[in-house]
């Protein structure tokens, strides 16, 4: 029994030294779609086949053929999607601004078989962000506030109806705290948790342990004051660990409190490689089967990595993404201005 005990200690040391030394010394860039769009909401679905939702209306999947694409009216209005989430049968396109219209799209293997409208809300500061479902039941949406709260709704069967969160339920944010439409990743949800970040005049994280019935709200490091500083990306590994990205949009270089990390679910951050490279990033990503040891955050100015938790980055490249969602551990979708790219990672 002692050797044994012995032969797994040993074992697990070697697995973790194998997770914490694999590295990425590159990437390729491989454009598999270009059209002139801007696409900010991905979702992959296999290594060959992501959807996608993007501006003037259009969705569409991509899968290696021909892409099967679709334009979406709402009246007489082509609508701006920036957030995408899937079940087994059903991709769900939600649109930013007034009205916000949350879709349906059944499909079968290779394409859409019918579009049904299942929430819309109307009103001058109607603005969601970002979309993404727990499993097959249950999901969530967030925008930014129309009242003294943030707007969340909520699906509890498969995505059929959406019930929006009264204010009185939830924490309350400050006037010019909102959250940023950029990736479609300030959200993340882990078993029955999620987590939701803001920016503008205040960068926090909202929480809820509980799939939506109560929340908390967390203080963060994350530059914040004005209106295209903060939180713009979150992902967490598990219930404890948990990354933010963002920074200042309009001065993308600075790299002073825009990255943290948490190890205790959100309640407290510590700032990674503070005032250091990489700058503003617009979505933030854990590489699966790492540990949490390798990250990759893309944005306009480039593609980041760390092999170490976030405490060092490099360069991977300059050319610029919206977002980007890992496969594996070697493959990633990513997107952004006119294209879609399938990211190698070597």
């Amino acid at each position: 029994m002692r050797i044994f005990l012995i032969l797994v200690f040993i074992l697990t040391i070697i697995s973790c030294n194998q997770d914490a030394s694999k590295e990425f010394s590159s990437v390729k860039i491989e454009r598999i779609f270009t059209d002139s769009l801007s696409i900010r909401a991905i979702k992959p679905v296999g290594v060959d086949k992501v959807w996608f939702a993007a501006n003037n209306g259009r969705v569409g999947l991509i899968d290696g053929l021909t892409p099967k694409l679709a334009t979406i009216k709402y009246e007489d209005s082509l609508l701006n999607f920036r957030a995408i989430s899937a079940t087994k049968n059903a991709v769900f396109v939600l649109s930013i601004e007034n009205p916000g219209v949350l879709y349906k799209i059944g499909h079968t293997e290779n394409e859409a078989t019918n579009i049904e409208e299942v929430y819309s809300e109307k009103g001058e500061k109607v603005f969601y962000d970002a979309i993404t479902f727990w499993d097959e039941k249950e999901g969530i949406a967030m925008g930014d506030p129309t009242e003294d709260c943030l707007s969340i709704i909520i699906t509890r069967d498969g995505g059929n109806t959406w019930n929006k969160i009264a204010c009185e339920n939830l924490p309350k944010v400050e006037i010019g705290e909102a959250a940023f439409a950029a990736s479609n990743s300030n959200i993340s949800v882990f078993n029955n948790h999620v987590w939701i970040v803001t920016g503008g005049k205040r960068a926090r994280v909202f929480h809820s342990a509980d799939r939506g019935n109560t929340w908390e709200v967390f203080e963060t490091p994350i530059i914040q004051g004005k209106s295209m500083t903060g939180i713009y990306s979150v992902d967490f590994l598990n219930k404890n660990t948990g990354i933010i990205f963002g920074g200042d949009w309009e001065n993308k270089n600075f790299n002073e409190g825009n990255k943290a990390i948490t190890h205790d679910g959100g309640k407290t951050w510590e700032l990674l490689n503070n005032g250091k490279a990489p700058g503003y990033r617009s979505s933030v990503k854990f590489i699966p089967g790492t540990n949490g040891k390798g990250i990759v955050a893309v944005g306009s100015p480039g593609i980041s990595y760390s092999n170490d938790g976030g405490d060092s980055w490099k360069e991977l490249s300059k050319e610029g993404f919206y977002a980007i969602e890992f496969v594996n551990d070697t493959l990633a979708f990513a997107s952004g201005r006119n294209k879609i790219s399938r990211l190698i990672f070597n």
